[in-house]
């Protein structure tokens, strides 16, 4: 079966420097596109474990994100087991440091030199997606007119970080392994060599992988009104956890899901030039008109995080709005909360339609 029947397409990298001094050797993006490619374009990534046709709900002729208005670009981000990924990496050895940089410019490539696109209408993203919005508005500011990062972060904070610390952990224990730290990956022991999971590490690591994210991805509110029976329809609390959150990570490859949330932990847009560490220097440098939109109780992301993110953009750039809801980070994707659906689609549509020409902006200093 080619990639194509598979529902997306291969862009071929080659040998991918990476900002840790290390390479993805022969690397490649998988990417997946929707309208006409001479209409205005979007480039929507994807988030923590999601595969390409998991972008689709927010995609549609009933949409903002309509194919019969713009050309629509789901580029996969890499660990995701479609672009490169430890499932798929035919080097041995332990997997490279890859950052929402090196992600980002790979998605410039594919943009620019394959599509030959030079000004994108949008960035826009969920979770992961979002923190890779934040990446294209500080990484090339002057390359897309809007962004709207939503439930996701421009910089992974420390309790986010000791969250992925526990899914983290919990994942390697299954092989005996320690954790090396936030951002790290294992640390292994006198002994001990890197090997591939066994059927049990594997079912094990990660059913206690899920279990531990189950606790997350939804609000404290969420159980407590028990909507996993009332709106998802599980018969009960153990039902829902072994049939919703085991299932999905039962679904994974412990790889990649390594890959991701060290990419994850490591996330931060001021890590790159001119920034240098510099936080409120990157977000200041943003250019695209950006409309920031957390979920009121989203355990990741909460508002407060994405208030300050916005009051360091420079004036006329950011907006911020919070989603009026208790489905925690499941508010912003994928699809499952109906409701949510619709105020994020039109919150899209008031900032499309509010900015629906394209006007030469002024230029901004970098402070």
């Amino acid at each position: 079966m080619t990639m194509a029947q598979q529902g997306y397409e291969i862009y071929k990298l080659g040998d991918w420097e990476l900002q840790s001094g290390e390479k993805l050797v022969d690397a490649h993006l998988a990417y997946k596109t929707f309208g006409d490619q001479k209409s205005p374009a979007i480039v929507y990534p994807t988030w923590f474990s999601g595969s390409i046709a998991d972008n689709v709900w927010l995609i549609g002729e009933d949409k903002t994100l309509n194919p019969k208005n713009y050309f629509i670009i789901v580029p996969a981000l890499f660990g995701n087991g479609q672009s490169t990924s430890p499932s798929n990496y035919s080097v041995e050895g332990e997997w490279p440091r890859c950052t929402f940089y090196d992600n980002v410019r790979a998605q410039y490539k594919l943009v620019t030199e394959h599509f030959g696109i030079t000004h994108l209408r949008a960035v826009i993203g969920w979770s992961m997606g979002g923190g890779q919005t934040y990446q294209w508005a500080t990484q090339y500011p002057d390359f897309m007119d809007l962004a709207v990062p939503f439930c996701g972060a421009a910089k992974t904070s420390l309790h986010n970080q000791v969250f992925l610390e526990g899914v983290k952990s919990a994942l390697l224990a299954a092989k005996g392994i320690q954790s090396a730290g936030s951002g790290q990956g294992g640390a292994l022991a006198s002994g001990q060599t890197l090997r591939t999971w066994s059927d049990s590490e594997r079912e094990i690591g990660l059913k206690a992988f899920g279990r531990g994210y189950a606790g997350w991805g939804f609000s404290q509110t969420f159980y407590r009104k028990k909507l996993y029976q009332t709106v998802l329809g599980f018969k009960d609390l153990e039902d829902f956890l072994q049939n919703f959150w085991e299932s999905w990570a039962l679904s994974k490859d412990p790889g990649n899901l390594l890959a991701m949330a060290q990419t994850w932990q490591n996330a931060d847009v001021s890590k790159q030039e001119p920034y240098n560490g510099n936080f409120e220097k990157a977000l200041a440098a943003i250019r695209a008109k950006t409309m920031v939109l957390p979920a009121k109780t989203d355990l990741y992301f909460p508002p407060e995080d994405s208030e300050y993110e916005v009051e360091c953009m420079s004036p006329g750039i950011g907006t911020l709005r919070i989603f009026p809801s208790i489905w925690g980070h499941w508010a912003g994707g994928p699809g499952d909360s109906k409701d949510d659906v619709k105020w994020l689609d039109e919150q899209l549509s008031e900032l499309f339609q509010e900015n629906s020409s394209t006007v030469e902006k002024e230029v901004l200093p970098i402070r």
